[in-house]
């Protein structure tokens, strides 16, 4: 009775020693699980607290150029104004030599005033590029929470060294195994610049990505919220989660065709080609504007409805107010006029604060 049958060698085993077995593994498991959300909890701490220190160290030298701008344009003031009370003596004085000490002066008085104004813009540039490149980092965390919260499956690793043009690289997973990847790269500037492109395909080949995409404010000329240049994918902040479904879609489609036996070469290059082409495009934009239609009108019919509550409220408070008052001025006449539950708290409420307010 203390011994059981092995399902899997048909052996017979302690029943002690089958429970032992089982809860080591319920355990491990757990341990494993523990582990895993340490991890991700400690992850997570750390890209708050070094976002939290590039935006301290930007604020500081932020500051800093500020402090140093108003010490020189102070400075240059009071040069001006010195330089004013100079002309004004010189203006009195009649000799050449006083005219030429008075040029040569003022060269080098314009002089200095050059090199303060040109280490002003310097100070003002490098607080400027500071706060541009702390923006750049905050896009690139908000993209990569929102990455991690729809698709959770997918893993996401640190870029590896030697690869600086990508910021997030996400492994695809399908049908528990790693398909493919995505090299991301985000911008926040306010110009677009073709180079980003072949930097990225150099970086992509790096680690073999499937595919890149570059999520940027700005896009190149004559697009318009996504397209697919040189084999990489550009789109903007708000398109980049309904991209990234449709890469994976294609990736994880790809993968399928080729570890199929029913497919041919052929078969799966016409399948790449038609979701590469202008037609799988141009139905990704229809999603995308339908999606922005819904959008527009929902917020359109919010803002309507809260209008018109608005508006009930404030005929509600009106009349309310109203009421309140007829019903005091007839209370004032007629003090054993019958109560009404509401309103004589009501009142009851204003007197109290009316002959609170007196005592003060």
């Amino acid at each position: 009775m203390d011994q059981i049958v092995c399902p899997y060698c048909g052996k017979r085993v302690h029943i002690d020693i089958a429970i032992r077995n089982q809860l080591e593994k319920t355990i491990l498991k757990d341990i494993k699980e523990q582990q895993k959300t340490e991890l991700e909890r400690a992850r997570a701490e750390e890209r708050v607290s070094a976002e939290k220190k590039v935006k301290e160290e930007s604020h500081k030298e932020f500051e800093k150029a500020n402090k140093i701008n108003e010490e020189l344009m102070e400075k240059i003031a009071k040069q001006e104004k010195d330089e004013k009370v100079k002309e004004a003596k010189i203006r009195e004085e009649t000799s050449k030599e006083a005219d030429e000490k008075h040029r040569l002066d003022r060269l080098e008085w314009e002089k200095q005033k050059a090199d303060m104004q040109k280490t002003v813009e310097e100070l003002q540039r490098k607080g400027k590029q500071g706060s541009q490149q702390l923006q750049g980092e905050v896009l690139e965390l908000d993209l990569e929470q929102k990455l991690k919260a729809t698709f959770p499956n997918d893993e996401f690793l640190p870029v590896p060294k030697g690869v600086e043009g990508g910021d997030i690289w996400q492994k695809i997973k399908y049908k528990n195994r790693i398909v493919g990847s995505i090299l991301w790269e985000t911008k926040r500037t306010k110009a677009w610049s073709n180079s980003w492109i072949s930097k990225l395909k150099d970086d992509s080949a790096k680690i073999s990505a499937s595919e890149a995409i570059i999520v940027s404010q700005v896009l190149p000329e004559n697009m318009i919220n996504f397209d697919r240049k040189e084999g990489i994918w550009i789109c903007t902040y708000e398109h980049a989660i309904g991209i990234c479904r449709y890469v994976r879609f294609l990736i994880t489609s790809l993968s399928s065709v080729k570890s199929s036996a029913s497919q041919t070469e052929e078969e799966w290059a016409k399948i790449r080609d038609y979701m590469l082409s202008d037609s799988f495009k141009h139905r990704m934009q229809a999603h995308f504007d339908g999606i922005q239609a819904l959008r527009e009108g929902f917020d359109a019919e919010k803002r309507a409805t809260l209008l018109r509550w608005k508006k009930q409220e404030a005929q509600i408070e009106k009349l309310d107010s109203n009421t309140i008052n007829f019903y005091g001025e007839l209370k004032a006449i007629v003090s054993e006029l019958p109560e009404i539950q509401g309103i004589d708290s009501n009142l009851l409420e204003d007197g109290q604060e009316n002959e609170q307010e007196s005592l003060l």
